[in-house]
């Protein structure tokens, strides 16, 4: 009975753990646009450089606040938390998830081993969002303004589908089958598809543009004005619709990738979110040298294939006898193999410092000039 008063006790303290760590969140955008960047202003290669390095810090700090508060179970976290069940090894009837204690090494680890997952999706992110800057005409000074508004909405969207994503992998563990297999085919199409849509094209912004006349040009960094009396919406809006849609497809991705390494909601949050905090300022610094990083995108897709395999390990065993006798035959009890986190972190690192160095070697061929 007592156990069950701590366990109830420590679900209601987590509540406390997401409302400090969105608090937290929340002081940093304050800072960035309301002190750090008031003043719309083209961002420098240096300030990037800088402001990646302050992201990157408060990453990996959060990791050490992950360890201290899961070996000492602050507000109750690593207590009556989802994990994956080490029983599956052995025993195929075993749940695949269970609740029970995490240590803080081991959270620390599944953390930092989804931030730099996050980390290095983002990368491809980073090449689209370039391309639709680009298309759009959006003045270097006014970017900074459209990503920060991008990625509070992304921050939303991303809570929303995580926490969504965490029931149902709880309820219904079949889901990581599908999440898997979402990721081996994202992989393959990244490996085989070589196209970028025309922004114009996309279905919402054909939407958006009806419901609203679209100005010719810029009004300073503002999102709508008026012409002639009548409210328009800026191309700077038209931009931060499709940031807002490429970050949705990306998360459709990167989401399940994540629940690879572990199903705790409050470990997936916070490194998603992490990561995508450092997104502008790995933007600023990159967009212009993406491209010449050329063994990044099949980093990026060994990445992918790895997380999915992973998750196709981990998932598919226990529905073999049943998916057997549905045809009538019978195959020995499969078990379950789950690659420990040390491994996947390791892998996830040395996969993008292989193709950092690689790249560094032998970069890509600058552009032809236009004739």
């Amino acid at each position: 009975m007592h156990e069950l008063l701590v366990l109830a006790a420590a679900d209601d303290l987590k509540i406390w753990a997401y409302v400090g760590f969105v608090a937290l969140v929340l002081c940093f955008l304050a800072l960035d646009l309301g002190v750090f960047h008031r003043t719309a202003h083209e961002v420098s290669m240096k300030e990037a450089a800088g402001w990646s390095v302050v992201w990157l810090t408060c990453g990996m700090a959060f990791a050490v606040f992950v360890y201290y508060a899961y070996e000492h179970h602050w507000l109750g976290l690593g207590l009556d938390t989802p994990l994956y069940n080490p029983a599956v090894k052995t025993d195929p009837t075993a749940p695949l998830i269970i609740e029970g204690v995490v240590g803080g090494a081991e959270a620390a680890k599944e953390y930092i081993t989804g931030y730099f997952v996050e980390k290095s999706l983002a990368m491809d992110n980073i090449f689209v969002i370039a391309l639709l800057f680009a298309f759009f005409a959006i003045p270097a000074k006014y970017q900074h303004r459209v990503l920060f508004w991008g990625i509070l909405g992304a921050l939303l969207m991303r809570g929303t589908m995580i926490f969504a994503g965490a029931a149902l992998v709880v309820r219904y563990t079949w889901i990581l089958i599908v999440f898997g297999l979402l990721l081996l085919a994202t992989s393959l199409k990244m490996a085989v598809v070589k196209s970028h849509s025309d922004p114009t094209k996309n279905p919402i912004v054909r939407v958006v543009k009806r419901l609203y006349p679209v100005s010719d040009g810029f009004d300073g960094q503002r999102f709508f004005t008026r012409i002639d009396g009548r409210r328009h919406i800026t191309p700077l809006f038209l931009a931060l619709v499709m940031v807002e849609i490429t970050d949705l497809v990306f998360a459709v991705d990167s989401i399940p990738a994540i629940f690879a390494i572990t199903p705790d909601p409050f470990i997936v949050f916070t490194s998603n979110v992490f990561a995508i905090l450092g997104l502008r300022a790995l933007y600023f610094c990159l967009a212009a040298l993406i491209a010449r990083f050329r063994y990044l995108k099949p980093a990026l897709i060994l990445i992918l294939a790895f997380v999915g395999v992973k998750l196709l390990l981990l998932s598919v065993p226990p529905y073999l006898n049943d998916v057997a006798g549905l045809v009538g035959t019978t195959v020995p009890e499969a078990k379950s193999v789950k690659i420990d986190t040390t491994v996947s972190l390791v892998a996830v690192l040395a996969t993008l410092a292989l193709a950092i160095v690689a790249s560094a070697l032998r970069p890509a061929p600058p552009p032809e000039p236009h004739a």
